[in-house]
C-alpha cells in the first residue's frame, strides 16, 4: 500500500518559513489526490491544503497567501512551502493521499512549532 513519510518540521519564528517534504513510497502521479492537514493539541485534524487529481492547489483560508503546495514526481514528494508563519500555524503537519478508490493513506506526522 501507499506509505508517506513527512519531515521538514521544526521550529520556527513569527515570520519565518519551513518547507515539508512529504515522500511516497510509490509514484504519486499515480496517487488520485495529495495534500496536507493539520493538528493542534485539543483541536481536531483540518485540511490545509491539496492538490486534486487535475492537479489544481486548494488552500484553507487560514494559510492562502502564505502556503504553497507543490509536487516533483521525478522525487515522488510533495511540498508545503510555509511562509509568514503565526503562532497559530503551530500543529503537528500530516501528509495525506486518497487513492482512486478513496482510500485515504497517512504519514506519521511532523511537528511544527512556531514561537518567539
Amino acid at each position: 500500500q501507499v506509505q508517506l513519510v513527512e519531515s521538514g518540521g521544526g521550529l520556527a519564528q513569527p515570520g519565518g518559513s519551513l518547507r515539508l517534504s512529504c515522500l511516497a513510497s510509490v509514484n504519486i502521479f499515480s496517487i488520485y489526490s495529495v495534500g496536507w492537514h493539520r493538528q493542534a493539541p485539543g483541536k481536531e485534524r483540518e485540511l490545509v491544503a491539496f492538490l486534486s487529481s487535475t492537479g489544481s492547489p486548494n488552500y484553507a483560508d487560514s494559510v492562502k497567501g502564505r502556503f504553497t503546495i507543490s509536487r516533483d514526481d521525478a522525487k515522488n514528494t510533495v511540498y508545503l512551502q510555509m511562509n509568514s508563519l503565526k503562532p497559530e500555524d503551530t500543529a503537528v503537519y500530516y501528509c495525506k493521499g486518497t487513492d482512486w478508490d478513496a482510500s485515504n493513506y497517512w504519514g506519521q506526522g511532523t511537528q511544527v512549532t512556531v514561537s518567539s
